[in-house]
């Protein structure tokens, strides 16, 4: 959890979503939604919505535009790429004790989704990813980036993450030539982090 606060944006309205992806597609809105991110925060209620202060709301804010506009860049050779995988946050598990029957395979390294919940969203998103030819992996945490691409050579990849740890990871993927996809988690923390689903199938 890189943030240094958490937060929770299932209760934002969703047209603050398609107004944020409506803004980023605009020839050079990027720069103006930045300047103007007081404005957004407050049209859409983002500090009672949230809790956040309104420093914290910018961060998260320019983040969220941010991967968004990377997601139009890299879109075209994604799109064209042939061997894709899907990264997810261990943390969006249902259960994080003996309830999950995911086991962990440390040469991979990856949880392997036992698909025990119907309701968890790692069960539905391997689930969506492997019917899409997608090589799916669950992680622990994003030290297991490197040795995954180290084994396994893929042109694309979508991965589920907050804004921060996109911006930490973006970079080791570019290295390595390969077109990235993000889907924002919309409520982060150590554990039940959440992300949308619909974001996630519009993505792959």
């Amino acid at each position: 959890m890189p943030y240094k606060f958490t937060f929770d944006l299932s209760n934002v309205p969703k047209f603050f979503f398609t107004e944020l992806a409506t803004l980023s597609c605009q020839k050079g809105m990027h720069t103006v939604v930045l300047k103007t991110s007081e404005d957004i925060i407050k049209k859409f209620k983002i500090e009672e919505a949230t809790g956040l202060n309104i420093n914290d709301a910018i961060v998260l804010l320019h983040d969220l535009i941010d991967m968004q506009v990377t997601n139009m860049k890299e879109r075209t050779k994604f799109l064209e790429s042939k061997k894709r995988a899907l990264l997810l946050p261990h943390c969006s598990r249902k259960y994080l004790d003996n309830r999950c029957k995911a086991i962990f395979d440390n040469n991979i390294p990856s949880y392997i989704c036992a698909h025990c919940s119907e309701d968890c969203l790692i069960n539905q998103a391997d689930k969506i990813a492997k019917e899409k030819g997608y090589d799916m992996y669950v992680l622990p945490g994003g030290s297991c980036i490197p040795k995954i691409f180290k084994n396994t050579k893929y042109e694309g990849v979508a991965g589920v993450a907050c804004g921060e740890e996109a911006k930490m990871f973006r970079p080791q993927l570019n290295n390595i030539d390969i077109a990235v996809q993000a889907i924002p988690l919309i409520k982060n923390g150590c554990a039940n982090t959440v992300f949308n689903i619909e974001t996630l199938l519009k993505v792959l």
